[in-house]
């Protein structure tokens, strides 16, 4: 420690060494007020600074600075731009920006954000997919199962456990009196209606759901299908064999009328009692609420079984018309947010026609009732 005499600028202080000062010019350029405007929007810049938070932070940090800068700085011009995608830390939160920002991006940019997307979407398949294709076929097995399969359908090993009590030991032999199989179906088990709200506030819903829905419409044992709205609705399902180009079928941004998408659904739906409902939106209505309580409480009434995700992300408590959510809830359409980790176990407990207020209670999930 050097003296506090006149001549030590430092005050006693030893001074920062060539990389401490480099990560304080960092956090300056983005959390000093009256430096911030030092980042600016211009390309060289915002790369140069892409680079040293990458350099002196990890990843998970450098993903919240990202977030940090496009907020509080406004840069979508670095979005915009291919050497700034090439630099940028791929996650969720980004790909909602990128979709938001398709339309715009140009076009020799454009080829490095749908790489962008496409990492991202395939890390989160990888590891979504298995959870929710364990969950769907294990909630399913027990519909399928039938104790009177064709012969090509029998599965013996079930069968002889069952009929061990009629070996016959003179001939050596087990008659089957009881032979069990999985019967093949002709048509789906199940129908799934995604119904996403893509306002600017859903976006890393809508990544979420798109990648859920892709998984879902990959399994035969379930008839998938995927609407986006904001006012007016658009039917995906076509789209859904690739997750990236459902991303950029989406328009995020814009008005919101959910009792018209709700309405769209509804027309969708031809074996209510077979089919579940998942409108995901924060019920900020722009349309008319008390349509769509009508509509809600007549899917309900015919047999379907109908969930209202206010957020399906990790982002925490979502802002949601807090009214609307609890009447929606009270009609038998329970509405609450759902982080991914848990929507698996959710859809399986929808298949199963579980008790969902008791599937909330189990999960620690607080439904608020009017």
């Amino acid at each position: 420690m050097r003296g506090t005499d006149q001549g030590d600028p430092f005050g006693g202080v030893d001074p920062l060494g060539p990389d401490d000062l480099r990560i304080d010019s960092v956090l300056e350029a983005l959390y000093d007020s009256t430096r911030s405007a030092g980042l600016g929007p211009s390309c060289p810049n915002v790369n140069r600074w892409l680079g040293d938070i990458r350099l002196y932070f990890k990843k998970s940090v450098v993903q919240v600075m990202q977030r940090d800068a496009l907020e509080r700085l406004n840069l979508q011009q670095l979005l915009l731009e291919q050497e700034s995608l090439e630099a940028i830390e791929p996650d969720v939160h980004l790909v909602g920006t990128l979709i938001s920002l398709a339309n715009v991006i140009p076009r020799k940019a454009k080829e490095t954000a749908r790489q962008v997307v496409r990492k991202v979407v395939d890390d989160l398949e990888q590891r979504l997919r298995n959870p929710l294709t364990s969950a769907i076929r294990g909630a399913l097995s027990k519909s399928s199962r039938t104790s009177r399969p064709r012969m090509d359908e029998i599965d013996w090993d079930r069968t002889i456990r069952k009929n061990l009590h009629n070996y016959l030991p003179d001939r050596k032999t087990i008659v089957a009196e009881r032979p069990i199989g999985f019967a093949r179906r002709r048509s789906s088990l199940r129908d799934i209606v995604l119904c996403i709200d893509q306002s600017g506030s859903m976006a890393t819903s809508v990544v979420y759901s798109s990648v859920f829905a892709a998984v879902m419409a990959s399994l035969r044992a379930v008839n998938t299908r995927m609407v986006v709205f904001d006012t007016s609705v658009v039917d995906l399902t076509e789209k859904l064999g690739d997750p990236v180009e459902v991303l950029f079928g989406t328009q995020l941004g814009g008005g919101t009328d959910i009792n018209r998408a709700v309405g769209y659904c509804q027309q969708l739906i031809t074996r209510p009692t077979q089919t579940i409902f998942v409108l995901i939106s924060d019920l900020i209505e722009g349309g008319v609420s008390e349509q769509l309580l009508r509509r809600t409480a007549g899917l309900v009434g015919s047999g379907v079984t109908m969930v209202c995700l206010l957020a399906l992300s990790d982002d925490g408590a979502p802002c949601y018309d807090e009214r609307l959510a609890m009447q929606m809830t009270a009609i038998g359409a329970p509405a609450f947010a759902c982080t991914p980790d848990l929507f698996p176990d959710l859809m399986a407990a929808a298949i199963r026609r579980q008790d969902l207020g008791e599937w909330l209670a189990k999960n620690g999930v607080i439904v608020r009732r009017g």
